[in-house]
């Protein structure tokens, strides 16, 4: 971020300009070394030492505001800097090199301009990541598609055959659902139906992690739905009134209750019911509905619990994910990992593959990291690090939990920052949540849900959740991401011809 006392660059003629993006040149080198050699001690695979200065670099350049520069440039026909995340320092050469030749400098003056080769390395880089990663891309489309797989496609084959003949390259499988003995199931299927469509199809097994839901409800006489005003409890243990006065929900996890504080919101659905804690005893919270339909809003068993504001200290390991390990570690081609939120969270993730799988045999896991709290988006260069120095490594943008952490108005805007984050470090990013969920559910796509998944190709995968209609959700899927590649790479427009005029 700039400081009040930072002056503002003296650019009122090219060679001030020229001046200024020197000078900047070196701090950003400087300072995104610096950060770099903090890091150097964890990073064990040679490739990320390019991710990881590139991350170092564009962290300290874009905590500057470069607003006044890049209006500067854009009338001299220069890059504006706005494309910088997978080459800062070659990005910074080939501008000051380029306004060097238009400054008309001696020869033994002018900057080197960077070779094609140097400034394109960082997305070579990315796309090799997202090879080793996510698997070679298809001949039509660059970003894969991946499906979370329902309970049939333990027992319906031809379920996931179709889904794999239509374009599904990885299929999703959520350890808070169903049990070991259907998960095989699952993968079995896709195996076979990879092996007879002969297209590629690899599994993700997500751990369920500390997922606060709702256990039991008990509505009173006189209030099946909640409305704004309206008052629930929120239990510590299972509700114990047969004929409550109050609505009561219980809490699967009491343990937060010791980190709640009077005043805290709490979202309850997926952020369909807003409340805030009014005050906390030994049954559990009163809370006050702050946000519901005018109709009101009915709570039932196993919906997400949020708590935007209060940093839960949970360990994202809990002893059912432990125990699902056993299985996850033999089977999994990659592992998502839910709640991460830190750099020493990943550690305990290896720590516990090490036990299982040696440490040679870990190292080579592959872990998607969930990002889904505040916390974890202010961590993630710190994250990445950590993982993507030892081993393969994406990220996904969980956007369910993390709109209701961070807020919805915020989600758009976080969204791209942990683009440009991810694609500075040459990490490959999953796009998830809500993805066409319409279409999926209800078979009839809105028009703002068709304008997102073209957005997502700037992903490098992007996530269909389950639903009757899902099939056909991977077909249109798979047809907007093949067009939209011809008219978008990551940050950048591709010129290609219009056809409509």
């Amino acid at each position: 971020m700039v400081t009040p006392t930072q002056p503002a660059p003296n650019i009122s003629t090219e060679v001030d300009l020229l001046h200024a993006l020197q000078q900047l040149r070196s701090e950003i080198y400087r300072k995104g070394y610096a950060q770099f050699l903090t890091w150097r001690a964890t990073i064990r695979q040679r490739p990320f030492l390019i991710g990881g200065l590139n991350l170092a670099c564009y962290l300290a350049l874009r905590r500057r505001d470069l607003r006044e520069v890049q209006a500067a440039l854009a009338p001299l026909g220069l890059s504006s800097l706005g494309r910088s995340e997978s080459r800062v320092l070659a990005n910074l050469d080939a501008v000051i090199a380029a306004l060097g030749d238009i400054c008309r400098l001696a020869d033994e003056q002018r900057p080197q301009r960077p070779s094609e080769r140097a400034f394109n390395r960082g997305g070579r880089m990315l796309e090799r990541n997202a090879r080793r990663v996510l698997g070679a891309p298809s001949s039509e489309r660059r970003v894969h598609i991946m499906v979370t797989m329902p309970t049939e496609a333990a027992t319906e084959r031809a379920l996931v055959d179709d889904l794999v003949r239509r374009g599904m390259s990885w299929a999703r499988i959520n350890c808070a659902h169903d049990n070991p003995e259907v998960w095989q199931a699952m993968i079995s299927n896709v195996r076979a139906a990879a092996h007879t469509q002969g297209r590629p199809c690899r599994v993700l097994i997500d751990l369920g992690g500390p997922k606060a839901r709702t256990g039991e409800v008990r509505a009173t006489k006189h209030h099946k739905r909640l409305r704004v005003g309206d008052r629930l409890r929120l239990t510590r243990g299972k509700p114990q009134a047969a004929k409550p006065k109050m609505f009561q929900v219980e809490c699967l996890i009491p343990e937060v209750f010791d980190q709640l504080r009077a005043g805290a919101r709490i979202w309850i659905d997926d952020g369909r019911l807003g409340t805030e804690i009014e005050s906390i005893g030994s049954e559990g919270a009163v809370l006050r509905v702050t946000n519901a339909r005018e109709k009101g809003e009915k709570v039932r068993p196993d919906k997400g619990l949020n708590f935007p504001g209060t940093e839960l200290q949970l360990s994202p390991l809990t002893d059912d994910d432990r125990r699902d390990l056993d299985f996850v570690a033999q089977h999994a081609d990659a592992i998502g990992y839910s709640f991460v939120q830190s750099a020493a969270d990943i550690a305990l993730l290896r720590g516990e593959l090490n036990a299982r799988l040696g440490e040679a045999r870990a190292r080579q896991m592959i872990i998607i990291a969930k990002i889904e709290t505040a916390k974890a988006v202010r961590n993630l260069p710190e994250i990445i690090v950590q993982a993507a120095g030892q081993q393969p490594f994406g990220v996904m943008i969980a956007r369910g939990d993390l709109a209701v952490e961070i807020g919805f108005e915020r989600m758009a805007e976080i969204q791209e920052e942990l683009l440009w984050i991810c694609e500075a470090a040459q990490v490959p990013v999953i796009w998830a949540t809500q993805v066409l969920e319409n279409f999926v559910k209800y078979g009839q796509p809105s028009r703002a849900e068709m304008t997102d998944a073209a957005m997502s190709e700037r992903a490098e995968c992007v996530m269909l959740n389950k639903g009757e209609y899902v099939a056909a959700a991977v077909t249109v899927l798979d047809h907007i991401l093949t067009r939209m590649q011809a008219n978008q790479n990551k940050k950048t427009p591709q010129l290609r011809a219009l056809l409509s005029w």
